[in-house]
């Protein structure tokens, strides 16, 4: 490995991944019991190989001579031939699971010179012979697929990365049940600014907390095509347009005088509405935001007040006071249908302000994301495309089950009754939504097929494939 020295201070090679705001996050879906070959990268399920041979047991002490010199200060020192040379010393090791640190590096640099070097000590980590831009992600996706271990000590050395470069990311980085190898970097930075603050501005992606509303008439601004995920509560409406959550990602909101937490993953295609009142006895509401990381190409949100990592698919505490706790959410129905569709249901419906989009129109759906997950996902379950729409449900007894959302429509349209394991599948303004045999809402949501199947990897799926 060449022994040069690179000017670029670190601090200044944070990729500027132009609008990457994401994803998830995170209670751990479970290891396959299989090593997986097939992989997806660009879109595509590949085939990526066998895996290296896993080394076990501690690290060399010389290795971590090495990691300690790469990682003091980083982010805070220019790169210098010293960490060079720790480098090739990794490299050489000859132990896969330091891959793991070295793309947690990779993820932070933008010169050229340095990218080469770093991708080349992971050729020489996984044998493979990656170059160009898209090391990182294609490294990444062979290490989640082949389920490459973790080395001893992996996150105080990831802690002593992604704190080099933003410290505000220090509360979150603890031991919890949460799979640490798995997460990424989303190209932001973390939104920690106080409850309602909406209007403050960040270098982040800035939750709308208490948000102004208007009535459907009043809404002159959002077009009938136009998607919404609306939330029906006690009686009382709203409609969150998809042109603002693309924004937003997270609103901390109350309708139907109930608190509410309503994080969007534009990556994983979810919109999700979770209680945050009602809570156990001294716990303080949790306020929902941004982290700025991902895992599996799904967001990473966290409570403002303890700092405790909240799975966002899940709505359980992973990290954390919460954690400790055993705190988990209950989720409300949303659903995913056209402004038209909900106003006529609804046409009593409140619905957030144009001015939230900070004059801003996204689609990521139908632009950035059209061709596939952007950020490394693994193995997928390949019972559907990776971005099918299903509506992703559990039963009473705890049972996944995701419904195709086209075959739902088809069926529900014709005049058929779409019934599973006590969960019934109806139209709702639009869109769909799931009850129990009472009529009673399940807490449903939409969800891109690869983001419901990887963190419920028992789910049953409709119509059986």
């Amino acid at each position: 490995m060449p022994m040069k020295t690179h000017a670029t201070h670190l601090a200044h090679t944070l990729m500027l991944l132009a609008l990457c705001f994401s994803t998830p996050l995170l209670a751990q879906p479970s290891a396959s019991t299989a090593i997986a070959r097939a992989a997806v990268l660009g879109g595509k399920t590949v085939d990526i190989g066998a895996p290296p041979k896993v080394v076990t047991g501690p690290i060399k002490q010389s290795t971590r001579d090495a990691l300690d010199v790469l990682l003091t200060d980083f982010g805070q020192s220019p790169w210098n031939s010293d960490m060079d040379a720790a480098l090739s010393v990794i490299a050489d090791s000859g132990d896969p699971r330091l891959a793991w640190v070295v793309t947690d590096l990779l993820r932070f640099v933008s010169s050229p010179e340095l990218n080469d070097d770093i991708a080349e000590a992971l050729n020489k980590l996984l044998d493979t012979k990656l170059r160009g831009s898209s090391t990182w992600h294609a490294s990444v996706t062979r290490l989640i697929a082949w389920d490459i271990p973790a080395p001893p000590d992996y996150l105080t050395y990831k802690r002593a990365i992604f704190t080099g470069i933003f410290p505000e990311w220090g509360p979150l980085f603890v031991d919890g049940d949460i799979d640490w190898r798995h997460v990424s970097w989303g190209g932001v930075r973390i939104d920690d600014r106080p409850f309602d603050t909406t209007d403050d501005p960040c270098n982040c992606i800035p939750a709308a907390d208490n948000p102004e509303v208007s009535t459907a008439k009043e809404a002159r601004w959002l077009d009938d095509d136009a998607i919404v995920f609306g939330i029906s509560i006690n009686g009382e409406h709203r409609a969150y347009p998809r042109r603002i959550m693309e924004v937003r990602e997270m609103v901390n909101d109350t309708l139907g005088g109930r608190d509410l937490g309503i994080p969007y993953c534009t990556l994983c295609g979810s919109a999700q509405a979770w209680f945050t009142d009602d809570l156990p006895e001294g716990v303080e509401r949790p306020v929902l935001r941004t982290s700025g990381m991902l895992i599996r190409s799904n967001k990473v949100m966290y409570d403002l007040t303890t700092h405790s990592v909240m799975d966002t698919f899940l709505g359980t505490a992973v990290t954390g006071p919460l954690a400790e706790r055993g705190f988990q959410l209950k989720q409300a129905t949303v659903v995913t249908t056209t402004w038209a569709d909900w106003k006529a249901e609804y046409p009593d419906t409140t619905v957030l302000v144009e001015h939230l989009a900070l004059g801003r129109d996204f689609d990521f759906r139908n632009g950035r994301d059209a061709s596939g997950p952007i950020f490394p996902i693994g193995n997928v379950d390949e019972r559907l495309g990776i971005q099918e729409d299903v509506l992703g449900v559990v039963t009473k007894t705890g049972k996944p089950i995701a419904f195709h959302v086209p075959s739902l429509i088809k069926a529900l349209d014709s005049g058929k009754t779409v019934s599973v394991d006590g969960v019934q599948v109806v139209l709702s303004a639009g869109g769909v939504r799931a009850v129990d045999d009472q009529g009673q809402d399940l807490g449903t949501h939409q969800a891109f097929w690869f983001a419901w199947s990887q963190f419920h990897k028992d789910t049953a799926l409709w119509p059986e494939s």
